[in-house]
C-alpha cells in the first residue's frame, strides 16, 4: 500500500513538472517574457498573478505646422494724380476724402492737408526748423506726427491742424500707423514698437521675420485691419505683416510708378494710405510729382 501511494506521489510530480515545463515552452514560444508561479492543478490563481498586456507601440511624432507661403504681389495702377513735387513725404493718411500729409527735411517740415484730385493744399502747419518730421497717424481727432531724432511727437487737431500737445518717447521715429487699439511705430530696424495713443508709453513689440529672418529698414506704415503695411526704406518693396506674429506674410513689387526722368528728379518711395471705400492704397513718395491709386494683384 505504501509503495502504491508513492508511486501515486511521484506519477503527479512528474505530471506536474511536464505541465511547468509545456507553460514555459509555450510563452516562450509566443515571444512573452515574464515571470509566474506554478500553481499545482486544482487550485486557482490570484488576481496578482495575473499580468495585463503594455502597449510598446513607439507614438509618432507631431509634425511643426508650416506656414502658408509668402505672397507675391504688383500694383495695378487705377488712377494718377498730381502731388507737390516739392513735398518731402514722409507720412500719408486718407480719412473721409481728404489725403492727410507729414512732410520733411529741417526747415522746410510740415503737416498738411491736401485735395487729392487736384493735389491742392487744403491746409498747412509748418514746423519749427529744429524739427524732422516722419511718419503720421490718425487717432479719432487727432494726427499724431513722429519726429526723426528729436524724441517728440506732436499732436495736431484733424480739423484745423493747430497743435495740441507733444509727447516724449525714446530712439528714432519714422514710420507711424493706428491700428484702432494702439500705435504701431518703426525706428529703421527691424522691430515694429506698440505704443500708447495717449501717453506714447510703449506697450509691446513685435519683431518683423520674413522666411524666419530679421526684415530691417522697415520705414513708412499702414494698418488695414490685422496686417500692417510697410516699406522697406530705399526700396520700392512693400511688406504686408501679421501684426500679431511680425510673420511677413506678402511682398508687393511698388518699382515702375515713375517714368526714368522723373525717377531722376525725385526720391524714395514713401507714403502709403489705405481707401477703404474702394480697398485701394495711395502710394507716393520723397518729391514726387504723382499720387497712385493702385490694387494689389498677383505678380
Amino acid at each position: 500500500m505504501v509503495r502504491a501511494q508513492q508511486r501515486h506521489t511521484e506519477a503527479v510530480k512528474r505530471a506536474d513538472q511536464r505541465s511547468t515545463r509545456m507553460l514555459w515552452g509555450g510563452m516562450l514560444a509566443g515571444g512573452l517574457v515574464a515571470v509566474g508561479i506554478a500553481v499545482a492543478p486544482g487550485f486557482p490563481k490570484s488576481a496578482e498573478e495575473t499580468v495585463a498586456p503594455v502597449d510598446i507601440t513607439p507614438s509618432e511624432t507631431p509634425r511643426p505646422v508650416e506656414a502658408p507661403p509668402i505672397e507675391d504681389l504688383r500694383v495695378r495702377v487705377v488712377r494718377t494724380y498730381p502731388h507737390a513735387a516739392d513735398a518731402f513725404t514722409q507720412g500719408l493718411i486718407w480719412h473721409e476724402g481728404v489725403m492727410y500729409e507729414s512732410t520733411g527735411q529741417y526747415g522746410r517740415s510740415s503737416v498738411r492737408k491736401v485735395r487729392l484730385e487736384d493735389g491742392k493744399v487744403l491746409a498747412q502747419r509748418k514746423l519749427a526748423p529744429k524739427f524732422f518730421a516722419e511718419g503720421l497717424a490718425r487717432v479719432d481727432e487727432r494726427l499724431i506726427q513722429l519726429t526723426w531724432r528729436a524724441g517728440l511727437a506732436l499732436v495736431s487737431d484733424l480739423t484745423t491742424l493747430d497743435a495740441r500737445e507733444t509727447l516724449s518717447y525714446r530712439g528714432e521715429g519714422w514710420g507711424l500707423c493706428y491700428n484702432g487699439e494702439a500705435l504701431v511705430m518703426s525706428d529703421g530696424s527691424s522691430m515694429l514698437d506698440f505704443r500708447d495713443p495717449e501717453s506714447m508709453e510703449l506697450m509691446g513689440e513685435v519683431s518683423v521675420l520674413k522666411d524666419g529672418r530679421p526684415v530691417r529698414k522697415l520705414n513708412e506704415l499702414e494698418c488695414v485691419g490685422s496686417e500692417i503695411y510697410a516699406n522697406i526704406w530705399q526700396s520700392n518693396e512693400i511688406l504686408r505683416i501679421d501684426r500679431e506674429s511680425g510673420r511677413v506674410t506678402a511682398t508687393i513689387d511698388a518699382s515702375g510708378l515713375l517714368s526714368r526722368s522723373e525717377a531722376r528728379r525725385a526720391d524714395v518711395l514713401n507714403g502709403i494710405a489705405y481707401k477703404p471705400e474702394s480697398k485701394t492704397f495711395l502710394l507716393t513718395g520723397k518729391l514726387w510729382p504723382h499720387v497712385f491709386e493702385v490694387e494689389l494683384v498677383p505678380r
